[in-house]
């Protein structure tokens, strides 16, 4: 029997003991949740109502982890994964399940956080789907550690539930066609370079205009709808474009749905939302803290003509303080990084008092944490509206319409 590691906790189970539990639902992490005797056991890759035989390897003080050994009764939801990497490679969670169902889970785990995190009862809107769910990613970064003796090892993603190691990634079904076309040429282009490196590396794939560019410094094109924009290929901006109309298409309804004259995009970015929104305003104003984000949204403005935007670079204890359009007839749409929004920055907002909030969120959870903050401060939550940016995967974008409260 396998000697246990150091700090194993012997309670309720031993290490690697054989256990059998049906699993009740999926955490926001996607992995399964089952019980026994109350006891929480988490059990990646099974699916609700399902059967299992799991080994445990932790014990912690309310719940235990445990690998899959066999799914002893599966659910009518269950599939065949169309990656033969699904469970080794830590990229996607959800290939086993239907997508109809991927999306209930999203949908469901969105109203879970609210009500377990924030105390609120609140409808949430079905799930919108991604229009493709194979082949929709348009930008990957596979890396490799350092070579060894010139030798590269494998170049991927790293393993399924560690934070170290790399799984070998020869193709991705999530990512698009342009992009599995020609990986092979640059994972061996980098294997056959290996001796210059002296440590590990990555590297960038983002489909652009029907090629892939691969140099990040590089200046790229997306479209979304009958607008162009322009960003370096190393930089952040939305990885499923077929998705992008509709999902900028509901962040301008919501934020123009009371009556607002006015935007403020308070993450502007190099100008995704400040420029899809502006025709329904008659003023935009794109916030950024980063002065080259602000640069490439003007260029975007200008080669687009649009004409009723500017972009100002603020610096973070002071993103409204050269904002001058009434707060009552002002719509903010906020689009944070994956860990939400600074408690500087949502007391700027709730002090400048918009009359209508549209945040977007690629985390729910550090969303409804914001949301407590935003609701203690006067604003009511009007509407939930999860979209499928990644297909297969946990993760989600999430759409919360604030307004303030009379």
């Amino acid at each position: 029997m396998l000697r246990p590691p150091k700090k194993f906790h012997p309670y309720p189970f031993a290490y690697h003991q054989e256990i059998e539990l049906r699993i009740d639902a999926l955490s926001n992490l996607g992995v399964g949740i089952g019980r026994l005797g109350g006891w929480v056991v988490f059990v990646p890759f099974c699916l609700p109502g399902e059967l299992v035989k799991a080994r445990v390897f932790r014990n912690d003080k309310n719940c235990s982890n445990a690998d899959l050994i066999e799914v002893l009764e599966p659910s009518p939801e269950r599939g065949e994964p169309k990656c033969t990497l699904f469970g080794t490679c830590g990229g996607c969670q959800y290939q086993h399940l239907s997508y109809d169902a991927q999306l209930a889970w999203k949908t469901r785990q969105v109203g879970e956080l609210l009500l377990h995190m924030a105390g609120i009862e609140f409808p949430v809107q079905p799930c919108i789907p991604s229009p493709k769910i194979w082949n929709y990613r348009s930008k990957i970064t596979p890396h490799f550690d350092h070579p060894r003796q010139g030798e590269i090892g494998p170049i991927g993603f790293l393993p399924n539930g560690r934070r170290s190691g790399i799984i070998d990634v020869p193709q991705c079904p999530i990512a698009m066609e342009e992009i599995n076309a020609v990986l092979p040429r640059e994972r061996e282009s980098f294997r056959q370079r290996g001796k210059q490196f002296k440590k590990g590396a990555t590297l960038l794939l983002r489909a652009t205009e029907g090629r892939v560019e691969t140099n990040p410094n590089a200046v790229v094109t997306e479209h979304v709808g009958d607008l162009s924009f322009d960003f370096l290929a190393g930089e952040f901006f939305q990885n499923n474009p077929f998705i992008l109309p509709a999902f900028t298409g509901h962040a301008a309804a919501e934020a123009k749905a009371g009556g607002a004259r006015f935007l403020v995009d308070a993450y502007c970015g190099s100008g995704l939302f400040a420029l899809t929104l502006a025709r329904h305003f008659e003023q935009v104003a794109g916030v950024e803290v980063s002065e080259a984000a602000t640069d490439w949204a003007r260029r975007n403005a200008e080669s687009n003509s649009i004409a009723n935007a500017r972009f100002l670079a603020a610096s973070a204890e002071a993103i409204f303080a050269d904002i001058d359009f009434p707060a009552a007839e002002t719509a903010v749409l906020i689009d944070p990084p994956r860990k939400g929004c600074s408690p500087e920055f949502l007391e700027q907002l709730i002090a400048f008092a918009p009359s209508r909030v549209v945040y977007v969120s690629c985390d729910p959870a550090t969303q409804v944490r914001d949301l407590a903050i935003l609701k203690a401060g006067g604003f009511a939550l009007e509407k939930v509206q999860p979209f499928d940016l990644f297909p297969h995967t946990r993760h989600l974008e999430c759409v919360m319409t604030l307004t303030r409260a009379s």
